[in-house]
């Protein structure tokens, strides 16, 4: 089968619409969006040249990325480590919710490793990133454990967020979640860059805005456009683009499926969000758009999920099950990085099968060390993160009128004043 076989399946025909003119194929090529169309120019020592396919690009108002770029071995094998620990961990979420040990939300990014792991590889450690609820591979990778993401599922203290957030909502100092309603996240990054803007970090620094094809719908992400634009904020818009919304596909609840294109005069890139090196190429080129002072940048990464939207969705519904097993059997994101480094001899086979085995084991003890810890304290926990420290309540009252928990006000955690704080000694 041919490497343009196996590219994404097109939802374009998905409903039929009255067309005026059909271009010619040769005038508008599709974007290439296969796992392993990169091809080794050379390497030397531990750098190898890449050249990435000429289609897997497409641009607006702007130049796409070089198509010729420069990885280190070290870093082809790194990518490949967090894609397979990141996989790993998101199927452990699935049989830890169909054992019912995980209540409530649970959002999966099976499939879509190459976009956090690109995009992660491409920016610099204090760079800003906020998205919506497929979030568990940015938290691990922004600074978060697999057995604090396993925990916070579990609704156990040791979570990131200590138990009370679940799955859209976890965080750490450049990670601003994790967020449950759709498309909100957006102008919250555009504030963020704002910020960064303010304090004179925007020569250095970025927020990189996510969300997804359902949420390019809602008003207030086009509101966000307009003030990144207007302000010239350090701001990447990133749409994962992966076909489908809760029940539906993208061209079915949109009649301009080409985000990258609805930024108004924001300029957009298109990118094959299933080559990791693709993506980290266009996430540099956007960072290097927003360090010389050009203002936003919109990214449409294409992708595919390989579960429903979430675990109540079978995912089956709008699309068959013959689709997905061919995307997971010829287009997948780690098999296709696998391909690269054997070919490119970057790794031995036994090597990948080593990081293999022990992303397995990592994600094995995660998730009995996450069992083991203890829920949240009712009475130390339940308004911990909420009130700023020294300005919490001396009780606060239960369900019902005479259900009332009171505080030690000798708790330094708590009153950093101690009694005085209250006017008693």
């Amino acid at each position: 089968m041919s490497r343009i076989a196996r590219s994404l399946p097109s939802v374009a025909g998905l409903r039929a619409r009255p067309t005026c003119r059909v271009a010619s194929p040769l005038l508008a090529r599709s974007l290439q969006t296969t796992s392993d169309s990169s091809s080794k120019i050379e390497s030397n020592g531990d750098t190898v040249k890449v050249a990435l396919h000429e289609d897997y690009f497409k641009s607006h108002l702007c130049d796409i990325p070089a198509l010729e770029m420069h990885v280190s071995k070290t870093e082809l094998v790194d990518m490949y480590r967090n894609m397979v620990l990141v996989r790993r961990m998101e199927m452990a979420a699935d049989q830890l919710y169909k054992a019912k040990l995980i209540r409530g939300f649970c959002h999966l990014a099976i499939g879509q490793e190459a976009v956090s792991v690109g995009m992660h590889h491409a920016i610099k450690k204090d760079d800003k990133i906020i998205t919506a609820y497929r979030c568990h591979p940015f938290a691990v990778l922004r600074g978060g454990t697999v057995k604090g993401v396993l925990a916070e599922l579990l609704g156990r203290r040791d979570g990131m967020s200590h138990g009370k957030g679940g799955s859209m909502h976890i965080f750490t100092p450049t990670f601003f979640g994790g967020n449950g309603i759709v498309g909100a996240q957006v102008p919250l990054g555009a504030g963020i860059a704002f910020a960064q803007q303010y304090l004179g970090q925007d020569k250095d620094h970025a927020t990189f805005a996510m969300y997804g094809d359902g949420a390019s719908n809602q008003g207030q992400v086009f509101e966000a456009y307009n003030m990144a634009k207007l302000w010239n904020l350090p701001c990447v818009f990133v749409c994962e683009n992966n076909l489908y919304g809760m029940g539906t596909s993208a061209a079915r609840s949109s009649s301009n499926t080409k985000y990258y294109k609805r930024g108004d005069l924001i300029p957009g890139l298109q990118v094959n969000g299933m080559d990791v090196l693709a993506v980290k190429q266009a996430v540099s080129f956007a960072k290097e758009w927003t360090q010389a002072g050009k203002g936003p940048l919109l990214l449409e990464m294409v992708t595919y999920r390989y579960g429903g939207h979430s675990m109540s969705d079978p995912g089956t519904t709008y699309r068959t099950r013959e689709e997905i097993q061919h995307m997971r059997s010829s287009n997948d994101p780690i098999t296709g990085l696998k391909n690269n480094i054997l070919e490119w001899d970057v790794a031995e086979e036994s090597e990948l099968k080593k990081i293999d085995k022990d992303a397995r084991k990592e994600v094995e003890v995660a998730v009995e060390e996450a069992k083991k810890s203890p829920e949240p304290s009712q009475h130390q926990e339940l308004w911990t993160d909420i009130y700023y420290k020294g300005t919490n309540p001396m009780y606060m009252r239960g369900r019902e009128r005479e259900e009332i928990h009171h505080f030690d006000k000798n708790d330094s955690n708590l009153y950093p004043d101690g009694p005085k704080q209250f006017g008693s000694a």
